[in-house]
């Protein structure tokens, strides 16, 4: 069973972005006490007293009994937690009043113990591809979490949700057939000189496309590479008139 503690609380009254930063300045924080029958009483809490709590369980899924200022506890489960997403510190808290005899729906966190054969053994890896489980129960029979061992994982085996070995007290609602837990081998990386050789072969076969061809110079369209133009033909020369005879001296 969950443990149980109890947490002293006032009542507030504002609201609002301006009063909760008040509220945060002086040491407090917000929460608020859900009835279950649509009625909400708003609270503050000491934050230090609030998170040394949590700090001593391994679930925010508690039951507490709460008081609040003179008031009678109640009993209640603390639902959810909002935390700063930098620091971690508590910000905001959601509480919901419970029956102790009123079975009540919940995740429950799951913790993987050991170490799979297939990832000491193997070299596999270890997945955990989900991290709760929903379950139905009463409140007297909540658990903070839900150790499920995985030593006996070989490479390429999975746990599934039903395989594991849970009080049957226990209703686990999630479907049986999701992974809680695979071993599976690990990513293999192309290597770096085949990779190269591949995209050398990609460039050089581009820059041969791209080659523009060359045409030499004087020949024409059509003319096969490596033959020369024919000369043109000379003209032949013109033929000399004959010289005139002299006349002879008489």
């Amino acid at each position: 069973m969950a443990k149980e503690s109890t947490l002293v609380a006032e009542s507030r009254s504002e609201s609002g972005s301006a009063a909760v930063r008040r509220l945060r300045r002086t040491g407090w924080m917000p929460g608020v006490i859900n009835s279950g029958q649509s009625e909400s009483r708003m609270i503050r809490l000491n934050r230090h007293d609030f998170e040394m709590m949590l700090h001593r369980h391994a679930s925010e899924k508690l039951i507490l009994d709460l008081q609040v200022g003179s008031d009678q506890p109640r009993r209640v489960l603390l639902k959810e937690v909002q935390h700063n997403v930098v620091t971690g510190a508590a910000l905001h808290a959601d509480f919901v009043e419970i029956s102790m005899t009123k079975k009540m729906r919940i995740n429950i966190t799951l913790r993987l113990v050991g170490e799979p054969f297939g990832v000491s053994q193997e070299g596999g890896v270890l997945e955990h591809p989900i991290r709760q489980v929903e379950v139905e129960c009463l409140p007297s029979d909540l658990v903070e979490e839900i150790k499920v061992d995985v030593t006996a994982l070989k490479m390429g085996e999975s746990l599934l949700v039903r395989d594991m070995h849970v009080d049957p007290k226990l209703a686990i609602l999630t479907p049986g057939d999701v992974a809680v837990a695979i071993v599976s081998k690990p990513h293999v990386e192309e290597a770096p000189a085949a990779a190269e050789a591949v995209v050398e072969g990609a460039e050089g076969a581009a820059g041969a496309a791209a080659e523009p061809q060359v045409i030499e110079k004087g020949k024409e369209k059509g003319e096969p590479a490596g033959e020369a133009a024919p000369e043109a033909e000379k003209a032949p020369k013109a033929e000399k008139a004959p010289k005139a005879e002299k006349k002879e001296k008489k």
